[in-house]
Formats: structure tokens, sequence, C-alpha cells
């Protein structure tokens, strides 16, 4: 979920990327439900191919991985299991970019990939935070954040915290719809609230409306009320 407090927003910004050393980054840490809310889509699947290139105005140099696509863990399914993610840097011949923050790809690959759409096509959202890694252990698949040497800030706290902990594939999927569940929830709060306000005001101006007579005197016997006892004084 998106903040709505500017200076929320305003020093949120700040944290998502304040060098820190000669080695270190100090990002602001977002939390799981941010992500999958403000996610175009996720997906798991393993890397296929990259290329990079310069960008229209020859700037920027701008990586494409495309991705084969296993699940889709939010957003509709792709007809052609296939989706290429724009990336920030990467080399052509010996010019190489980097930008910090950034996830890197490999063929080979397997990754579960926060996405967002953008002028140039599907990102990785929230730069690092938005990639985990898929390995198998002990028969497993589990899913783990990409290695950063970000330092991860919780805004709320001020204090810096640990990264997620590595869970199945299988935990992480069922950790979405749970977090889906709980975005639809608050927005259908909200809405209600919204309802019930609205509701209120418009039951309190339907009675004016339906009293104004009986309102119009209340007032002007309150102004005589008034009228009356500064004449005393």
């Amino acid at each position: 979920m998106t903040a709505n407090n500017p200076l929320k927003l305003a020093l949120g910004s700040l944290l998502m990327l304040i060098p820190l050393g000669a080695s270190a980054t100090l990002m602001r840490e977002v939390p799981f439900d941010e992500k999958v809310g403000n996610s175009a889509s996720i997906i798991a699947g393993r890397c296929v191919r990259t290329e990079s290139q310069w960008d229209r105005g020859g700037k920027r140099i701008l990586t494409y991985a495309t991705f084969s696509i296993e699940k889709t863990l939010r957003g509709a399914p792709r007809p052609n299991r296939e989706i290429t993610i724009v990336i920030p840097g990467g080399s052509v011949g010996n010019i190489r970019q980097d930008t910090i923050g950034v996830p890197s790809f490999s063929e080979g690959d397997e990754n579960v990939l926060f996405l967002r759409n953008t002028d140039l096509g599907p990102t990785v959202a929230y730069l690092e935070q938005g990639a985990y890694a898929i390995t198998t252990e002990g028969g497993e698949r589990m899913v783990r954040p990409v290695a950063t040497e970000a330092v991860h800030i919780d805004e709320q706290r001020g204090v810096a915290v640990p990264a997620e902990e590595a869970r199945p594939l299988r935990q992480f999927e069922s950790d979405v719809r749970a977090a889906e569940q709980r975005i639809a929830f608050q927005r259908n709060q909200m809405i209600e609230s919204r309802r019930r306000k609205a509701a209120e005001e418009t039951s309190i101006w339907t009675a004016v409306k339906r009293n104004k007579l009986l309102v119009m005197l209340a007032l002007v016997g309150a102004t005589l009320a008034t009228w009356t006892l500064l004449r005393r004084r």
C-alpha cells in the first residue's frame, strides 16, 4: 500500500537510495504487502537470454532480460509464456554502466520478480527488493532475496532490519495470496468507510432540507436571544 503522508513519502524517497560509504547503500525497507499491492505482476521463471544496448538517445545502456515464465503469482498469465524486462545498466563493447541497487540477471538464473510497467517495458519494482532468487536446497525449491550490499532501514522505527528469510516457493505463493487478501480487505474497508461518511452527510443535508423552516426559525430564535442578552448588558 502506498503512504498518503507527503512527508512520509519524501523521507521514504530519500531513504530508497543514500550512499553509505564505499560499498554499501542505505535503502528503505519496502513491506511485502506494499510490493505485492503496487506490482503489476509477479512471475517466477528462468532467464533464457540477455541483451544490452544503448537507448535511443545514445546516453544510457539498457539491458533486456527475457524470462521463460514458470508461474504467474499475480496478474494475467502471458500466452507466450515469456516476458522481456528492461533493466538500467549493462555492457556494450568496452563500456559498462552500473546503477546502484538495480538487480542483474544471467542466462540460467531462476527468479521471482515483482514487475511494474514503464514506457520502455516491464521492469523490476523497488530495485533489488523486487527480485528474489530461486534455489534448490535439499530437494526443496527455496525463494530468497537476491544478494545485496544495501542496508535496509525500517522507516517507522529508523533501524536496520535483516533480510527476509528464505522460504519454500509454495509458501511464497501462499504469502502473495495472503497479502492480496489483506490488501483487498483494507481497500473494501476504505470504500465502506467512505460510503458511510457520504451517506451520513447526505442524511444530514436531507434532514436540513426537509426541515428548512424549523432550522430557519431556530436560527432566528438564537439570533434574537443573543441580541436580547447583549441589550441587557
